[in-house]
């Protein structure tokens, strides 16, 4: 891969055929001064055969093909290490679904400028959504775990609309991260905290997919449970705050997690 400019947008995908052509058209017409790394997990609808015919379009869209479903995580890891080969200020992550409006991507690279992390969020003043009744509480639920447990001072802790500076990214061991869904968006924010990183949050208006079936199950709910369970232990092994030791002592899941 070549770097052709400061950013990198990265979208993982399976399935996503009806989806992709229109999200890769809207970033290339909105950031002149970004790429797109479309990451396909073998989508048996031909996901694949959209991108290579934006690549023959745009020397912008870069296609990796891999030979199965291998997960939301280890895509973001693969982009991201493509980031820092190819020399890219910044690399972004996006849903493929159209979903996250490319409109707000200048706002984000805007504010990368004092920031390590910037999250599109749907839960700061100016940020919306229109998901449904059940996700809407899925995701309040996996923010309040998020921001309790982890002591995280941020309103959308599981946003997959993100942008990373490559300079904090060199600093988080990305062959250690052991999440591999949707529950890695949690564990790369800790990092990132953990690191002193500066996170901004930018409001987004989140709209459901326009096509095609959602990737999030309920085994990727629970693994998100987990793993914030995890990470709880974790960090209050590593940072003893009057906090941290008061939540420890109280919180119900201090025995199961012995």
């Amino acid at each position: 891969m070549t770097q052709h400019n400061s950013f990198l947008v990265v979208l993982p995908t399976f399935n996503e055929r009806e989806n992709l052509g229109r999200v890769v058209e809207r970033v290339l017409g909105a950031c002149p001064q970004a790429d797109v790394l479309v990451i396909d997990d073998s989508s048996p609808d031909g996901t694949a055969d959209v991108a290579r015919d934006l690549m023959r379009r745009s020397k912008r869209v870069i296609l990796i093909e891999r030979p199965a479903k291998m997960g939301l995580g280890s895509a973001y890891i693969r982009g991201f290490k493509e980031s820092l080969t190819n020399g890219y200020r910044g690399v972004c992550t996006m849903d493929a679904d159209n979903s996250h409006d490319p409109s707000v991507l200048p706002a984000m690279f805007d504010a990368l400028e004092d920031a390590d992390l910037v999250i599109g969020s749907r839960y700061v003043r100016g940020g919306n959504t229109d998901q449904s009744v059940a996700r809407r509480a899925n995701s309040a639920i996996a923010n309040l775990l998020a921001r309790t447990f982890l002591d995280l001072a941020v309103r959308d802790c599981t946003s997959g609309y993100r942008l990373y500076s490559t300079d904090m990214l060199r600093q988080v061991e990305l062959n250690d991260l052991r999440s591999r869904g949707y529950s890695m968006l949690v564990e790369l924010l800790c990092e990132v905290v953990e690191r002193g990183g500066r996170v901004r949050e930018v409001p987004i208006a989140f709209r459901d997919r326009s096509a095609g079936e959602s990737k999030l199950a309920a085994h990727e709910i629970w693994e998100s449970v987990r793993t914030i369970a995890r990470l709880r232990r974790g960090r209050f092994g590593k940072v003893r705050t009057r906090l941290a030791n008061a939540l420890y002592r109280v919180l119900p899941l201090r025995n199961k997690m012995r």
